[in-house]
């Protein structure tokens, strides 16, 4: 059950705080509604008794942030090549207001635009994901919304820089030997010809 003054999460619109929940009289029945004040003037009425369905939810308690921030420092997880199969993951992921699925789209699709960019699909989903993790993570810090912005840009481009160098090492080890096996060197490093 939820309580005006409760902060919650609503899928793909990200985290708000209950202002009212209100009775309607819509076709000759009494509706009970939750009315939600989202970041940036966004007002939702979610039907109370759709609520769960719809995936209304608590937003998560401080000592979840820990786990939301170890999800953006880990390496990227493994995406479809195919774009579309890609996006509709990615849209699944969204649509269940998981923070840490949320978290996971957007430390992929940052990965992905760091190294290839983005299509423009992408790019605004990115865009949308972030908002919705910024939009709790700002309520549970009870921090700015620039604060956690900036906080998240940087787990994101720590963790990119910790699990792309050391796969430009392996990559170079990886050549050297492939350069090896077909220049044989000799052991005053200068190369020798095979005949």
């Amino acid at each position: 059950m939820f309580n005006v003054g409760d902060k919650v999460v609503y899928p793909m619109h990200g985290a708000g705080t209950i202002d009212s929940i209100d009775k309607k009289n819509i076709l000759d029945e009494e509706v009970e509604y939750i009315n939600i004040s989202m970041p940036g003037g966004v007002k939702v009425m979610v039907p109370s008794n759709q609520a769960s369905k719809q995936g209304l939810r608590n937003i998560i308690s401080q000592d979840e942030v820990e786990k939301v921030f170890c999800v953006l420092e880990t390496d990227e997880t493994e995406m479809s090549d195919n774009w579309n199969k890609r996006y509709r993951d990615n849209m699944d992921k969204m649509k269940s207001g998981d923070i840490y699925e949320i978290a996971d789209v957007v430390r992929n699709l940052s990965f992905k635009q760091k190294e290839k960019g983005l299509s423009t699909g992408e790019k605004k989903m990115l865009n949308n994901a972030k908002q919705i993790l910024v939009s709790e993570l700002v309520l549970v810090e009870n921090a700015s919304n620039a604060e956690i912005e900036k906080l998240v840009e940087n787990k994101i481009d720590v963790s990119y820089k910790e699990n792309r160098a050391n796969e430009g090492i392996e990559n170079e080890i990886n050549t050297r030997n492939i350069v090896n096996k077909f220049i044989p060197f000799n052991a005053e490093g200068t190369g020798t010809s095979q005949q």
